[in-house]
Parts: structure tokens; C-alpha cells; sequence
């Protein structure tokens, strides 16, 4: 057998600046997704893992560890059982997790170039739900927040497919409300990690709101009295952060009674 793939990198150059991203059919009629690099091709399954290994006979690491933890809070009261609460993720553990998450990642950016937005949102969440679990479970301080530095990154990618996928269903209110849902939840990660001032200086926030903006010609006319409901809802339940963004989304929409009643009530 010939092993080299000169010729199959001949007839698919890299191409510089670009994800470089095909489905093809395998050879069991299976459709797979190729990411061309400029020093081969690497390919990856559209479902479980990406590289089609299943631990333990688990769709993947995550889904066993998540299966364990599961089993534990379900199982009865024995003296001498083990409980959630035992439970803890190695060093090791939380290495292989984090080496399956950049599987995960290579796929999430392949469907968003692919336009399939609903596994972004699949892949997206099934690593925020890494993080978490890290972040709870695994033994050193390290491995604890090793991920966090990613979270802000794949809220964006998440709330970008959810936008986009409402947008295709030529639904662009849904389109803003992701968005929205988006900034909230970057906006509360900043301020629990004591940064709020950081949050718009955010790269992964510009993004939104610039998304955001872009959205906002396609909304029909009664958006904008919607709008101003959910802004007033919002200060009663002193939601001041979500009022914050609704007042921006009606500033951009030229609604210029959108500033009263927003100030914090004084100590």
C-alpha cells in the first residue's frame, strides 16, 4: 500500500488565512468532516468523538465521567458508599479530558464554517459542561482553572451559532434575544471573577455587539415596544446588568426615552 499522501494534498491545496473545511462520504457511507492544515488533513467524525474512540465504551471521556457522577447521586444510602461528594478528577483525568476538548474545539469551528450551526451549539455546550466539571471535581488548584481562560471564548462562538441558526430560520427577535443571553453571561463571568471593568474591553464582547448591531435593521417595528417591556421588567426585578444591555438594544434602535430609571437605588 502507498502511504503517501502527496497526491491527495495536491488535489486539495492549503490555503493561508482561511479554515480550510469539506465534508466528504467515507468509505462505509459515513459523512465526515476534512480540515485541510498546511502540513496535512486532519478528519473527524460529526458525532461522538471526533475521533471515533469510545472509552470504556462511553460516547466519550466526559459521558463517563458524567455517567459515574450520575450513578453516585442516584444510588442508595449504604454505610460505606461512595458518594458524589468522594468524587475527583487526577491530574491525569483532567489532562485527558482537556486533550478531548481540543478535539471537541476543532470540530465546533469546522460546523461554524460549515454552517451547521446546531453541532456548534452541541460541541459548544458539551465544553462548557468540561469546564464545570474541572472546575467543581479535579484535585489541584491547576486543573481547576485551566479551562477558564477558554469560557469567555466558546460563550461567544455558542451565542454566535445560536444567532445564526435563528437567522437561517428567518428569525432575527430570536437571533437578538441569543445574543443577548450571550453578553449576560460574559458579563456575570467577568464580574464573579472579581474583573468587571473587563468585560467591555472584551474581544469576545465587541463581537457580539457588533453582531448585535448588524441585527438590529431586520427587527420588525414592534420590537422595539417589546423591548422597552422587558427593559422595565428587568428594573423591577433590579436586573440592573440585562437592563444595562436592553437599554443599549434600544439606543440602537433610536429609542431615546431608553435612559430613565436605570441608575442602581443608593445605598
Amino acid at each position: 500500500m502507498n502511504r503517501d499522501l502527496t497526491t491527495l494534498l495536491d488535489e486539495w491545496p492549503y490555503e493561508p488565512g482561511q479554515l480550510n473545511v469539506r465534508l466528504i462520504d467515507g468509505k462505509n457511507g459515513e459523512q465526515l468532516i476534512q480540515i485541510r492544515l498546511d502540513l496535512g488533513i486532519l478528519q473527524l467524525r460529526m458525532d461522538g468523538r471526533p475521533d471515533g474512540v469510545r472509552p470504556e465504551g462511553y460516547a466519550s471521556l466526559l459521558d463517563m465521567y458524567e455517567t459515574r457522577l450520575d450513578e453516585l447521586e442516584h444510588e442508595s444510602e449504604e454505610e460505606e458508599a461512595e458518594t458524589a461528594e468522594d468524587f475527583t478528577l487526577s491530574e491525569e483525568d483532567c489532562r485527558a479530558l482537556r486533550e478531548e476538548a481540543v478535539q471537541f474545539y476543532h470540530r465546533y469551528m469546522a460546523c461554524l464554517a460549515l454552517e451547521d450551526y446546531d453541532a456548534v451549539v452541541r460541541d459548544t455546550s458539551r465544553n462548557l459542561r468540561v469546564i464545570d466539571l474541572c472546575s467543581r471535581y479535579a484535585v489541584t488548584e491547576r486543573d481547576r482553572t485551566e479551562l477558564e481562560q477558554y469560557r469567555p471564548y466558546i460563550l461567544m462562538i455558542r451565542s454566535r451559532a445560536l444567532a445564526s441558526a435563528a437567522l437561517r430560520d428567518n428569525e432575527p427577535k430570536a437571533a437578538v434575544l441569543a445574543i443577548d443571553e450571550g453578553l449576560e453571561a460574559l458579563r456575570q463571568y467577568f464580574a464573579e471573577r472579581g474583573e468587571p471593568g473587563v468585560f467591555e474591553q472584551a474581544g469576545e464582547v465587541q463581537m457580539l455587539r457588533s453582531m448585535r448591531s448588524a441585527l438590529v435593521p431586520k427587527l420588525p417595528v414592534s420590537q422595539k415596544s417589546e423591548l422597552r417591556q422587558r427593559l422595565q421588567d428587568a428594573i423591577a426585578r433590579e436586573n440592573y446588568e440585562l437592563a444595562a444591555i436592553l437599554r443599549d438594544e434600544l439606543r440602537l434602535l433610536g429609542d431615546e426615552g431608553a435612559s430613565p430609571g436605570l441608575r442602581r437605588p443608593s445605598a
